[in-house]
């Protein structure tokens, strides 16, 4: 069956808060402190923890990053669903957030959790699932 409305337009976030700091090579730890609003600092916190076996810091770290994209998100219109296109820079903190959460959650027993967060990476952004996820495989 074809969905008659189609498809709610693509959000396209703004720049992150703490991005311009961490380009210039500024710490993540140091980032989150100065903008905890930097989706961008903490999955950046997130994805380190997890490469160093850090796996309920990590998922701590990318919880939070993703509560902070969710905010982000319906303050810029988004309804709960609808495409995030990865090709958007601004658009990756959150999408990473996701894969990252997934991840996470896999490593601390809760599959439920993994496989939600990876469908909802899927039906956002299938380049980001891609890129994210396949690549991973």
């Amino acid at each position: 069956m074809t969905n008659l409305f189609g498809e709610p337009p693509a959000t396209y976030l703004p720049e992150d808060p703490g991005a311009a700091e961490l380009a210039a090579g500024d710490s993540p730890q140091t980032v989150a402190t100065l903008h905890p609003d930097s989706a961008l600092a903490w999955v950046t916190l997130a994805e380190q923890a997890l490469v160093e076996g850090k796996d309920l810091e990590g998922y701590a770290f990318v919880r939070t990053g993703y509560h902070r994209s969710l905010d982000l998100l319906r303050r810029n219109g988004w309804k709960g669903h609808g495409p995030l296109p990865w090709e958007h820079e601004p658009n990756r903190p959150f999408l990473r957030s996701l894969a990252a959460l997934a991840d996470a959650s896999e490593r601390l027993g809760d599959e439920g959790e993994a496989h939600r967060c990876r469908e909802f990476l899927h039906e956002s952004s299938p380049e980001a699932y891609a890129a994210l996820v396949t690549q991973r495989s």
